[in-house]
């Protein structure tokens, strides 16, 4: 039978490793580096009891300090987890349990693409049962820069990469990539600024379709959810009903990848 010392102490070891938690979190969303005075805010405990579990942390390596400034940055061991954490993530299984919901509150198609070698690639669809059935075969290449899903990657992705795959497209696009007043430019800027991407009838006529990105824990881009339906159904607006809810349902798949806060 557990004495009343040994509760106390359980109860007082949860509570360390609650606060070490605390710590640990504070250290991830102000890194690359922060003062103990902001750690402590962050933490929401007093600078001198945070100092505490900071050097016992120190001395496991799950935090360090800087020897100039003074400042403190994940340890060793730390970056050791969220590297390991990182590895064990399913991007593809982990976002495709979203897609029925998805559907079901929007009432259309849509589908999860991922950046490939050879560019956007369908790997999940969920079709919407309705009156009007648009299939996305799985496998599916999407333009670069004539589909809602190619355009967001577009947006994101490092110009290395982008221009590599723009080489596909019609030379007129081509160019504007490479002229920062162009049309195309200036899309994309709003495309980052706002969270969605659309395009009307631009692949197939009387066809809409938008999309929104998904990041990973580096903030980088890794797959695109995209929406599909004729052109008197879906509202492709970034503030309309479906794109509301598109974008939190990325919001959300971010989420689990360990994206930081993203709009």
């Amino acid at each position: 039978m557990a004495t009343s010392s040994t509760r106390t102490s359980s109860r007082q070891t949860v509570q360390s490793a609650e606060i070490g938690a605390e710590i640990l979190k504070a250290l991830a969303r102000l890194g690359p580096a922060a003062s103990l005075s902001g750690l402590a805010e962050a933490a929401g405990m007093a600078p001198a009891k945070a100092h505490r579990y900071l050097q016992a942390m120190i001395a496991s390596g799950l935090a360090a300090q800087e020897r100039q400034s003074g400042r403190y940055t994940l340890g060793p061991e730390a970056i050791k987890i969220g590297m390991a954490a990182i590895a064990q993530i399913d991007v593809v299984g982990g976002i495709s349990e979203l897609l029925p919901d998805l559907r079901d509150e929007t009432g259309h198609t849509c589908f999860l693409a991922v950046w490939g070698n050879q560019g956007a690639t369908v790997v999940r669809t969920m079709e919407s049962i309705g009156e009007v059935t648009i299939l996305t075969r799985t496998g599916s290449k999407m333009p670069l820069l004539r589909s809602a899903t190619g355009l967001m990657f577009a947006a994101w992705l490092s110009p290395r990469v982008r221009d590599a795959e723009a080489l596909n497209e019609p030379a007129e696009l081509q160019a504007q990539l490479h002229d920062p007043a162009s049309p195309l430019n200036t899309r994309l800027e709003t495309i980052r600024r706002s969270g969605i991407s659309s395009v009307k009838g631009l692949m197939v006529p009387g066809i809409d379709a938008m999309a929104a990105p998904v990041f990973d824990a580096r903030s980088e881009i890794v797959a695109v959810l995209t929406l599909i339906g004729t052109d008197n159904a879906l509202d492709p607006s970034p503030e309309g009903v479906h794109g509301s809810k598109l974008a939190a349902i990325a919001r959300i798949a971010s989420a689990r990848l360990g994206a930081p806060d993203v709009k």
